[in-house]
Order: C-alpha cells, then sequence, then structure tokens
C-alpha cells in the first residue's frame, strides 16, 4: 500500500476508497510539516490509478483543520516587492487544484471548526459534510491584516456567492453548519451520529461504479467552470467517450434486464441504481 512516512496523516484504504485522517494536536493547525504532507499527499493520491474516492477527516472532534500557521506566514520574506505567481499560482494553490482536477472523487468530512487555509483546502474537495451544531466555518484573514491566500478569495464567491463570501471573509465571522449548507458550503449539515455512515456509504456507493464514468463524469463537471458553449462540447466528448466502453454496454443492459424504463422501477431509481455496482 503507498502513502507511507507520513508522521501527521494516518490512512486506511478500502478497495478503491482512500481515506487519510489529520493528526496534528492540539487544533490540527497547517503547520509547515502539515502542509508538506497534505501537498505529498496531492502528488501520490492523484497518480494512484487504483483510487476513486478519497476522504480526508479529522482525528480532533472540535477541528478538522484551523487555519495555517500563522507564525509561519510571519517568517515569509518581504525584503522584495510583491510580485504575481505564474499561471499556476503560489505552491498552496498548487495542492488545492490537484484535490480540485484528480480524476477521483474528493470529500471533505468536516466534524469540528475548520478555519482559513484549512476551509481553502475543504473548498477544493468535491464535497463537503459538516455536523450540526458542530461544525464551524472561518476565514480570519483579514482580521489578521492579511487576506485568504490560498485560493479563498476565489473559491467562497463561487460557492456561496459574492455577498454571502465577503460576509465571511471581511466579517471574519463564525458560519455555522446550518448556513453554510444552505449558502451552498457544504452539501449536508447532519447530525454527529449520521455523518460518518453517509459519508462512508456515499464512497462506497461512488467507487462500485465504473471507473472511468466517475472519473469523466467529475471531468465533465469541471468544464462547466468554462463558458458555456465549450463545457458543452466537453460534455459530448467525454459522452461519446464512455458509450463506447465495455463497462457502460454492460450496466446498460443490465438495467434494462432488471426493469428499467418500467414504472415500478424507475419510482426507486436510487436504490436501483445502486445494484448496478461493478
Amino acid at each position: 500500500m503507498p502513502y507511507t512516512g507520513y508522521r501527521l496523516l494516518h490512512f486506511a484504504r478500502d478497495g478503491a476508497v482512500v481515506t487519510a485522517t489529520v493528526d496534528n494536536p492540539p487544533i490540527n493547525l497547517i503547520t509547515l510539516e502539515l502542509f508538506s504532507e497534505l501537498a505529498r499527499l496531492s502528488e501520490e493520491l492523484a497518480a494512484d490509478n487504483d483510487a476513486l474516492v478519497f476522504i480526508l477527516k479529522s482525528a480532533n472532534p472540535d477541528f478538522f483543520l484551523a487555519h495555517f500557521d500563522v507564525a509561519a506566514i510571519l517568517s515569509f520574506p518581504t525584503d522584495k516587492p510583491a510580485t504575481r505567481d505564474g499561471a499556476d499560482g503560489n505552491a498552496y494553490h498548487k495542492m488545492c487544484e490537484r484535490f480540485r482536477t484528480m480524476n477521483k472523487a474528493t470529500i471533505a468530512q468536516i466534524e469540528g471548526r475548520v478555519g482559513g487555509g484549512g476551509s481553502e483546502l475543504a473548498m477544493s474537495f468535491d464535497m463537503r459534510f459538516g455536523v450540526t451544531g458542530k461544525t464551524i466555518v472561518n476565514q480570519m484573514e483579514v482580521p489578521l491584516g492579511i487576506l485568504p491566500g490560498g485560493s479563498g478569495t476565489q473559491r467562497l464567491p463561487r460557492l456561496v456567492g459574492r455577498n454571502r463570501a465577503l460576509e465571511v471573509i471581511l466579517g471574519g465571522i463564525d458560519l455555522d453548519a446550518t448556513t453554510a449548507a444552505q449558502w451552498g458550503y457544504l452539501n449536508r449539515a447532519m447530525t454527529a451520529d449520521e455523518i460518518g455512515p453517509y459519508v462512508e456509504m456515499l464512497a462506497r456507493r461512488i467507487a462500485s461504479f465504473p471507473p472511468q464514468a466517475v472519473r469523466l463524469a467529475k471531468e465533465a463537471v469541471n468544464s462547466a467552470a468554462k463558458p458555456l458553449d465549450e463545457g458543452m462540447a466537453d460534455e459530448s466528448y467525454l459522452f461519446q467517450q464512455l458509450i463506447r466502453t465495455d463497462d457502460a454496454k454492460r450496466n446498460m443492459a443490465r438495467f434494462l434486464e432488471i426493469g428499467g424504463q418500467t414504472r415500478d422501477i424507475e419510482l426507486e431509481i436510487g436504490d436501483v441504481n445502486a445494484k448496478l455496482g461493478r
């Protein structure tokens, strides 16, 4: 099994589902060491052709990821004028983008507080789930005299809208799980007892489907960031690729065999879909 040599991340694997648990007490601060491990993980996971779903969670019941180490930020060189990064952004941007664009589903299981750079990393994931009364989101940079520099000013408006993003970023407020779900930051706000089983179920369900369909469907959804005509062209091209695969031909035939396109089966389509795994 890959993913060895990490100190602050612990791993488990169940077939095509890889889970990493952050364990950097007392608050899961994103120290330079943890950042290094997360960045290395993003590269190793992106190259793992057997993984189809990735879950990131925390060993700390109160903190998912607190924020980037402020002491480390104070040590950043400032003796020269500010410069623009290249097209790929800075090292933190590159790490976040690998999680967003890798050809597997990424899920953040946020059971406690998430702030600053931790929130920016979570926003790069495909899905985020939180706990009602427990999960809190905070972008604490502006009160410190800086701004979210790990992609937060770009990702948060895309998730919740410009006006709500400004409330969170400029106000430095705590965003509770219920509101975060209503605004679109979280997929769902659940009870503490529900989140683990639901995320596990969802991960296994996704991992049971034809791998190329999962990978290319994510690629097509990512194309929604492009102008509509370009995104639709990508969608059409990727759809054409999939209908030529053996998995697609087998599963579509199986769907018809078990009663697809009949009234009774269509009324239970969500449950039927679960029977179409590999």
